[in-house]
């Protein structure tokens, strides 16, 4: 089994807006050092090599990103332990807070491509059940390990 993981944002300002640009000019070199992390499989990009012009909801300021990983602790090491913490914490500047969960992991099999489709359906079971095996965030703690106690 792989970690697929979705997470959306909803920007304060157009994309190609002054306001988004220093977002945009780090976009290549964060996605080039996720490609290079150990522990990567797959991310969802468009023509442009990321998914900003992707539209899954009917709302433009509303920008998704999506990936696949061999498990959590590797998209645990990318997110918090390579630069692209220094993004993560400058999200205030470019993204509106998210009333409702704005992320889910869930276990895919190997060689699985997840959709955008089946992103929105664990975000939106994340939302209305909270984590469990089936949607999940780092805090659920669902390792493949301890998964085997839920079946």
């Amino acid at each position: 089994m792989h970690l697929a993981q979705v997470n959306i944002a909803e920007m304060i300002a157009p994309i190609d807006s002054p306001v988004m640009a220093d977002f945009v000019n780090n976009l290549d070199r964060i996605n080039a050092m996720a490609e290079q992390s150990n522990g990567f499989v797959w991310r969802l990009k468009g023509d442009e090599g990321n998914a900003t012009a992707i539209r899954v909801f009917d709302y433009d300021f509303l920008i998704i990103n999506m990936s696949v990983w061999e498990d959590i602790d590797t998209l645990f090491d990318f997110t918090y332990k390579t630069a692209h913490v220094e993004i993560l914490k400058r999200k205030k500047e470019w993204f509106q807070r998210m009333p409702k969960m704005h992320m889910a992991f869930w276990y895919v099999e190997k060689g699985h491509t997840p959709t955008p489709d089946e992103a929105k359906e664990r975000l939106n079971y994340i939302r209305e059940h909270g984590e469990t095996p089936y949607a999940f965030t780092f805090k659920g703690g669902f390792t493949i390990e301890n998964l085997k106690n839920f079946k």
